[in-house]
């Protein structure tokens, strides 16, 4: 048996060797500590949100139900954990081919939305969202920093809207804490192109919160995005994922 600064020593001696030949490597370096990172958030899912606690006080607490659902809802950025992915965000996901690595699911995402949807009996008839894409934040600064001059060129078209264009009939009322899903027909502009989308989302109520998510495939061309390119990204599919996921309080 070893003893244990055998053993240190040993395995001090290995990790040298790796990060050696990570330097070695160029590219692969850089891949090596994308490598390291802890894998990204999950995609978004009405079901799994967890709900603040109405009792709860202070910013992020549920408000008890109004008397009416009947009008305007606002997106409250104050409830939940933009850290914990429990807040109000638009983001993407996007594959990308990393070198030395292999494929690698991209999320980035922005806490930064406002805007509002309007209730009548049981339907949607309104609804305006505005997102600040210039505030996209993923797990590595160098990927956030390309999207300001690449692909998004979010230094030339920081935001991102959807308006709907068509009335939501839900058919009943939703009863406490049952998810519906529905689809959203609208225009949405990205990348400063306004397209005619349909938008899948899923939706709940909790006493006064009303929580939306849904998530979008979009293929770049369709919006004038070109592939971002980076010396540590081999490739990336010509399309994404939108996803969003919104907390509405009574205003």
């Amino acid at each position: 048996m070893w003893s244990p600064a055998v053993s240190r020593q040993l395995l001090l001696r290995i990790v040298l060797s790796l990060v050696g030949l990570g330097i070695l490597g160029g590219a692969g370096y850089g891949a090596w500590i994308l490598f390291l990172q802890p894998a990204g958030p999950a995609a978004v899912n009405v079901s799994t949100v967890p709900i603040p606690s109405i009792s709860a006080s202070g910013a992020g607490a549920v408000p008890t139900a109004p008397a009416s659902f009947d009008g305007t809802w606002k997106v409250d950025t104050s409830i939940g954990s933009f850290a914990a992915s429990t807040s109000s965000f638009v983001g993407y996901r996007v594959q990308e081919q990393l070198a030395s690595i292999g494929a690698h699911t991209a999320v980035g995402r922005t806490p930064d939305v406002s805007g509002t949807l309007t209730l009548q009996g049981t339907t949607v008839t309104a609804v305006e969202i505005t997102a600040n894409l210039g505030t996209l934040k993923s797990n590595d600064d160098r990927r956030d920093g390309q999207l300001h001059r690449q692909a998004l060129e979010t230094d030339r078209f920081p935001t991102a809207t959807f308006k709907l264009a068509q009335p939501i009939e839900l058919g009943t009322a939703p009863a406490e804490g049952q998810a519906v899903s529905v689809t959203a027909t609208g225009d949405l502009t990205l990348h400063g192109q306004t397209k005619s989308v349909q938008i899948p989302l899923q939706a709940k109520r909790t006493a006064g919160l009303i929580v939306v998510t849904g998530s979008l495939e979009v293929t770049f061309a369709d919006f004038g995005i070109a592939k971002p390119t980076s010396f540590l990204v081999l490739s990336v599919q010509d399309h994404g994922t939108l996803e969003l996921q919104l907390f509405f309080t009574h205003a």
